[in-house]
């Protein structure tokens, strides 16, 4: 599953240029139900390659305490598009300004069991970065190349027991620097790596 090294930022884009649906492993509410959501894939090129960043999020946010996690949230009535969701949220959060979020494209929609239709939105930003986190929402800003990402030795699945007691498959990835990587945001990164394939 390696992905080829380096892509270019126009390979990036023809490969999230026709986006299908992912299919949720887990139970999804209804789809009437769903509250659009959006997250922000960031790339960044260091050392030369690819990294992809995320955040760990606080012991306080209400929702995944404590998770690794891209930057995100639900929509706003004032967002144009499920871009404007990530953009805005990404700056919220990690204090990335507009005019430096270079959109690449969109993945598939996915359904949560916590009632989100999340878009992950796929861009690329500066390094580096002077970072701003939001200190009540975020605890720590990292990145994990693209390459250890795609290398298939460092995830696996496993089964895990749903707030109903059910068993639904989950991914996780191997610890990175300190960091646990699994669960919605590992699925979106397996999926992003699968669309990245020659």
């Amino acid at each position: 599953m390696a992905v080829p090294a380096p892509l270019s930022l126009q390979e990036i884009r023809l490969r999230l240029a026709s986006p299908q649906p992912m299919v949720a492993p887990w139970p999804v509410p209804a789809l009437h139900n769903l509250r659009r959501a959006s997250v922000l894939i960031p790339f960044q090129w260091i050392q030369a390659e690819w990294h992809i960043l995320f955040t760990r999020r606080t012991d306080t946010v209400q929702d995944h305490k404590g998770q690794v996690s891209f930057p995100g949230g639900a929509a706003d009535s004032q967002d144009i598009d499920e871009a404007g969701t990530a953009a805005r949220e990404a700056y919220e959060e990690i204090g990335v300004a507009l005019e430096d979020i270079q959109i690449l494209g969109r993945m598939g929609q996915i359904g949560t069991m916590t009632g989100y239709m999340i878009t992950p939105v796929v861009a690329s930003i500066p390094f580096p970065y002077p970072f701003q986190p939001s200190m009540n929402e975020v605890d720590r800003i990292f990145t994990i190349p693209l390459s250890w990402l795609a290398n298939p030795v460092h995830h696996f699945e496993k089964q895990r027991a749903t707030a109903n007691g059910t068993l639904s498959p989950v991914i996780y990835f191997d610890e990175y620097d300190g960091e646990l990587l699994w669960g919605i945001t590992a699925f979106i990164t397996l999926n992003l790596i699968n669309l990245l394939k020659m």
